[in-house]
């Protein structure tokens, strides 16, 4: 019977992978629930549904990929969107107020 490798032992392991998804879950999380919540009680998800199933998704990515280090720009990347994709909605409002209140 052979042993599994220990994750920590081989050359290309991340030691502090879990760093990056961690610091992006305490904000996001909140906020794509918050999210959903405010668009469901509307009275249905509209357009926003892909941006409502997308978030939650590359969260669950950015833990879900393997510890190697060649995995870090693409478990950052899914990390970063999971976070920046609720808030479009709520920048996309800022701005049209911003413009019809310039005019």
């Amino acid at each position: 019977m052979t042993a599994l490798p220990d994750l920590a032992l081989t050359p290309d392991a991340h030691p502090t992978w879990w760093k990056v998804p961690l610091f992006t879950t305490l904000p996001g999380l909140p906020l794509q629930i918050g999210l959903f919540a405010l668009f469901a009680t509307e009275g249905g998800l509209g357009g926003l549904t892909p941006l409502l199933v997308l978030a939650p998704t590359l969260l669950a990515v950015s833990w879900l990929l393997p510890h190697r280090r060649p995995y870090h720009l693409a478990r950052t990347t899914a990390a970063a969107l999971s976070v920046a994709l609720p808030l479009l909605p709520f920048a996309t409002a800022i701005l049209m107020a911003a413009a019809t209140a310039s005019g």
